[in-house]
């Protein structure tokens, strides 16, 4: 739900909690095993369209970038998310031919119900055939439905939805009956064409069947200023006895952007295309966030987490013009720069950020068994 524009995010999900969206009491399950860490160290490789010609799907860009992932971030694992099949399985053939275990996540939204269980469909069979040709692949049958699938909060856009939620304007009953019904229609589809282990990727908040998935995958955005305060929020869900990925987590490169909780992203005025107020750029903060959520997740018995996200390339960053450095509002670990400020058909290239190097630190350590060194 990160990208959702000028919604507070903590307001909202108080509102689906009102609702009675939000489990109160997780069902117990079977006792885990003991704890053995992080499993998986991973981060999310979106692969939309782009905005403006300069940002289009380009996948020579994404096999430079997936090396890059595997030999200089050290991840063993890339969550592979967005919309159009093309891009998906394109993406995801590459990074399982690297030896790249994969998180295939299609996200089509706004949509008709109909076009987004076939684009699911369709990356389903693909996953399947990867899958049967030895990678490591799991199926994700997309993400934070109530927000992004038309029908199940009244509402023509996100907007709207929004909107109606917090005003009340919903029958929370209602509403709950077609999520629940839109989940298991995406959960059956999912197990039509795809025999390995099903997820999906719920906000932290989300009452789901889990019952119908393999796999509980959360979108993690919370703001603490202790470790153990984030062990004992994610380890309710733990209680379900199956494996739990953190299917996202991050924060922005500004100074405070944690403790908006997943808004880090809402300082941008989306008509004027500029940052509000007088931010202040700390690529600093990001990595020190990244790393105290890696150190909680290592003491748990996670099965992946997955770091938001490699690039955003519609962030561009602007040194020198704090205004117009949309990667401030960015929450990708590399930074975006224009070779022509300004020209929408520039062509453009990547930096590392701060969180690129700290989280190469953590995932090196993690594949050489070495211990990190601060």
């Amino acid at each position: 739900m990160q990208r959702t524009e000028g919604i507070d995010r903590a307001q909202f999900l108080a509102g689906v909690a009102s609702a009675g969206l939000a489990a109160a009491v997780l069902p117990a399950g079977p006792a885990r095993a003991a704890r053995r860490g992080l499993r998986h160290h991973g981060i999310v490789y979106t692969v939309g369209a782009g905005e403006r010609p300069g940002t289009a799907f380009s996948a020579a860009r994404m096999r430079k970038d997936l090396r890059v992932v595997r030999d200089e971030l050290y991840a063993d694992t890339v969550e592979v998310t967005g919309d159009g099949v093309e891009r998906l399985t394109t993406t995801a053939a590459e990074a399982a031919e690297r030896g790249l275990r994969v998180w295939l996540q299609p996200t089509l939204g706004d949509a008709p119900e109909r076009d987004i269980l076939e684009h699911l469909a369709e990356t389903g069979r693909f996953a399947e055939r990867l899958r049967r040709q030895g990678a490591a692949v799991d199926l994700s049958v997309g993400c934070e439905f109530w927000l992004f699938v038309p029908g199940i909060v009244p509402g023509a856009d996100v907007f709207e939805r929004i909107r109606n939620l917090l005003d009340g304007k919903v029958d929370p009953v209602a509403m709950q009956h077609r999520l629940d019904r839109f989940t298991a229609k995406a959960a059956a589809v999912g197990r039509s064409v795809f025999r390995g282990r099903l997820g999906y990727a719920a906000a932290q908040d989300d009452e789901v069947d889990w019952r119908l998935f393999d796999i509980v995958g959360i979108d993690y955005y919370s703001y603490f200023p202790h470790r153990a305060d984030h062990v004992r929020e994610l380890s309710r869900h733990l209680r379900w006895g199956k494996p739990v990925a953190v299917t996202e987590f991050g924060t922005c490169a500004y100074v405070g952007a944690p403790r908006t909780a997943g808004m880090g992203w809402d300082v941008v005025d989306r008509d004027k295309n500029e940052i509000k107020g007088d931010l202040v750029r700390s690529e600093r903060t990001q990595a020190a966030y990244l790393t105290r959520l890696l150190d909680a997740f290592s003491t748990m018995d996670l099965y992946a987490a997955m770091a938001f996200e490699f690039v955003t390339p519609d962030a561009p960053h602007r040194p020198g013009d704090p205004r117009h450095d949309l990667d401030m509002a960015s929450y990708a670990v590399t930074k975006p720069l224009e070779d022509r400020p300004g020209d929408p058909a520039s062509g453009w290239h990547w930096e590392p950020k701060e969180a690129f190097h700290a989280l190469a630190r953590r995932y090196r350590s993690a594949r050489t068994g070495r211990p990190h060194v601060h």
